[in-house]
C-alpha cells in the first residue's frame, strides 16, 4: 500500500459549517462562551474539512487500536456525538 503524501493547504479559506451547533441540537451550551468556541466542522474552499474539537491525544496514547497512530504535527480530536451525527446526515 502506498503511503498517503499530504500536507494541508493553509490557505484554504472556510467555505461553509457542515454541522449544527451545540446550542441549534438544544444541548447545553454552557461550555462554549457565546458560541464562537463550540465544537465544530466545516468544509474548506478546497474540500478539505476542519474539525474544531477537544484536543485528547494524550489521553488516548497508548490506548489507540493496533494500526492506529497519531504523527507529528496531528492531534487526536473529539467532538460531542450529536454534532458528529449532524456531520455524517451532511456526507451522506
Amino acid at each position: 500500500m502506498m503511503a498517503l503524501d499530504w500536507n494541508p493547504d493553509l490557505t484554504a479559506t472556510f467555505r461553509h459549517r457542515l454541522v449544527k451547533t451545540l446550542a441549534e441540537l438544544g444541548g447545553d451550551n454552557g461550555p462554549c462562551e457565546e458560541r464562537a468556541t463550540c465544537p465544530d466542522m466545516w468544509e474548506l474552499d478546497n474540500g478539505d474539512l476542519a474539525v474544531i474539537g477537544r484536543d485528547c491525544t494524550e489521553a488516548y496514547e497508548g490506548r489507540l487500536p493496533e494500526g492506529v497512530g497519531v504523527g507529528d504535527g496531528e492531534r487526536l480530536v473529539v467532538v460531542p456525538g450529536a454534532v458528529a451525527r449532524t456531520f455524517k446526515a451532511v456526507l451522506s
